[in-house]
């Protein structure tokens, strides 16, 4: 992710931004589906805003509302992306047997 400089909590926001299938999400939305409850949700909308790869738009029936949407751009830096996660976690499973990733995969089940 460094490539595109944002972090793995941004990454989840558009991730989840993308699920929703071009219907806006708001902050307690993402909050929710966020991996990581600790992230500050408005802050990484903030940043991923910065960089084009989404749009915060203040819903007109309920002003208090903030309705966030992936940008195209979002969704063709998302893609991209995916692509090099797809590629490390490849890189990083061929390092383990077939038997060490079953074991693993019972170790992270009872985590």
């Amino acid at each position: 992710l460094k490539p595109y400089g944002i972090s793995t909590q941004q990454f989840n926001v558009l991730r989840i931004l993308r699920g929703q299938q071009s219907k806006p999400a708001n902050l307690s939305t993402l909050n929710e589906r966020m991996v990581s409850k600790m992230s500050n949700t408005t802050r990484l909308v903030d940043k991923l805003m910065n960089k084009g790869y989404v749009d915060r738009i203040v819903c007109m029936s309920n002003r208090r509302k903030v309705e966030i949407t992936i940008t195209k751009e979002g969704l063709k830096a998302l893609s991209e992306m995916d692509h090099m996660m797809e590629k490390a976690e490849k890189e990083i499973l061929d390092n383990f047997s077939d038997l060490e990733l079953e074991q693993l995969n019972l170790l992270f089940n009872k985590f």
